[in-house]
């Protein structure tokens, strides 16, 4: 057994990857204070070739030093956008066709693995502060509450976890790979 090599694992230059199809799912990032989350959220985006990233609220968006520290380059690779608010991101992507799902821990949440989408949907996950978590004015206009079970002690998980976790489920259950 042996590491493959960069040259080995033919990852594709940022060029061939603009180019390329993308996955149907989207994400929002709804006030995240942290540049590394930031950052994460690129880096996971890239991986999974995820449509579009939209910086909301107090979002950090690049160039920044902080969010490349954790994104390495992915944020020449993957489309962003910024909106002050929230909101009116997802409404625009309502009306492109997205199914709305945030990420977040309420009383009418599915569990991730019981979230089955079709094949045709286009998903934007939305996924919410550091410390409050999704904003409740953007949780009234989402179509779907999505949790990941946990069974520890701490009630949540870092926001980057989620993602990695959320983006591979989805991947999965929309046949991606």
């Amino acid at each position: 057994m042996k590491k493959l090599s960069m040259d080995e694992l033919e990852r594709l230059s940022i060029e061939e990857y603009k180019k390329v199809k993308k996955s149907p799912i989207v994400i929002v990032l709804d006030n995240i204070r942290s540049l590394n989350n930031v950052g994460s959220a690129f880096r996971t985006g890239d991986a999974f070739r995820v449509k579009k990233i939209y910086l909301c609220g107090i979002t950090g968006t690049p160039p920044h030093r902080d969010i490349q520290k954790t994104a390495l380059g992915a944020t020449e690779s993957v489309e962003w956008s910024y909106s002050k608010s929230t909101v009116e991101a997802i409404n625009s992507l309502k009306n492109e066709g997205y199914k709305i799902c945030a990420l977040e821990q309420v009383d009418q949440s599915i569990f991730l693995n019981e979230f089955q989408p079709s094949a045709e949907e286009k998903i934007a996950l939305v996924f919410g502060n550091e410390v409050f978590g999704v904003e409740d004015e953007v949780l009234q206009v989402c179509d779907q509450l999505i949790e990941i079970p946990q069974l520890g002690t701490k009630h949540s998980l870092n926001i980057s976890v989620t993602l990695g976790i959320a983006v591979w489920d989805l991947m999965v259950k929309l046949k991606q790979f």
